[in-house]
């Protein structure tokens, strides 16, 4: 299984169904709207990691209304923009916007999955580079932990050496209780 859920957001019934089938068929994970404003409410109640989009829909939402909304609530969902040549200037002004990409009508399936897999990849090595930053931060911490456990391990050893020292330096001590004192030091040691 494909591990990105895809939200179709096209008027278009038949370009809609054949993108559906299409994509479940390459085992993703795929949510429909028929126009902008489904997709908008699709996306503000679903985890959506790609939304594949018409350009031009009838009514208020079209495709950049949608590109706009997905960016407001996740900046890191890619955005697919499904363009007439007619209108790629109008997609060209939409990736400024953020989206990933533009696919122009009729869709080119080879296109549309390497397209894909390259967003899959770029979120995998992303997720990676979280996941190796998570463990060097974890392996700080500890190392940090480590070496002042072993910083006042080294300050109470060497207070112990002190004593011992100043216990043999003692004339005033016989030696049996030179031996008896730094033995009992010794015992104190953690």
């Amino acid at each position: 299984m494909n591990n990105l859920t895809i939200l179709v957001v096209d008027d278009d019934p038949v370009i809609r169904r054949l993108l559906e089938q299409r994509l479940v068929k390459e085992k993703y994970q795929v949510l429909l709207a028929e126009n902008g404003d489904k997709g908008n409410r699709t996306l503000s109640n679903n985890h959506v990691d790609v939304v594949l989009t018409d350009l031009m829909m009838p009514g208020d939402v079209g495709g950049i209304e949608v590109l706009e909304f997905a960016k407001s609530l996740e900046r890191d969902i890619e955005v697919i923009l499904i363009t007439a040549h007619s209108s790629i200037d109008t997609a060209v002004e939409a990736m400024k916007k953020g989206a990933s990409d533009y696919l122009e009508k009729p869709i080119n399936f080879t296109e549309l999955f390497l397209r894909l897999e390259k967003i899959s990849t770029m979120r995998g090595l992303v997720r990676n580079a979280l996941d190796l930053r998570q463990a060097m931060d974890v392996t700080e911490s500890t190392a940090a932990e480590t070496i002042q456990t072993l910083e006042v391990t080294a300050a109470s050893l060497q207070s112990h050496l002190e004593t011992i020292e100043d216990i043999a330096k003692n004339d005033q001590l016989d030696a049996e209780e030179k031996i008896s004192l730094i033995l009992k030091d010794i015992q104190d040691i953690d």
